[in-house]
């Protein structure tokens, strides 16, 4: 079993930034690759970013490309997600999640979840 705590979610207005934060604990997080998605109200939960198990291989939605950084220290079992140049589209409920295999954008293959943390962004 892994544990994933988000945190860093708030408001800000359109063009600031966020710095979110996952909190993993259990088994050795290093063996998951670990990814970040959102869900605005009345949508479906949406990929943003995902990164490998060594923090070497990086993956973005093509909406976030740019402005969206994710990265993971092992050590401290947490990965990031630095959020720059905030739009209102960006308004979600943001989750962390980790799977055991290979990379994927699709919410249903990974195996574990945070409870999420809401960010939302005024214009």
């Amino acid at each position: 079993q892994v544990q994933l705590v988000e945190s860093g979610g708030g408001l800000v207005q359109a063009g600031g930034s966020l710095r979110l934060s996952c909190a993993a604990s259990g088994r050795t997080v290093s063996n998951y690759i670990m990814g970040w998605f959102r869900q605005a109200p009345g949508k479906e939960r949406e990929f943003v970013s995902a990164i490998s198990r060594s923090g070497g291989s990086t993956y973005y939605a093509d909406s976030v490309k740019g402005r969206f950084t994710i990265s993971r220290d092992n050590a401290k079992n947490t990965m990031y997600l630095k959020m720059n140049d905030l739009r209102p589209e960006d308004t979600a409920v943001y989750y962390c999640a980790a799977r055991m295999l290979s990379f994927s954008t699709a919410p249903r293959d990974y195996d574990y979840w945070g409870q999420g943390t809401p960010v939302t962004v005024s214009s």
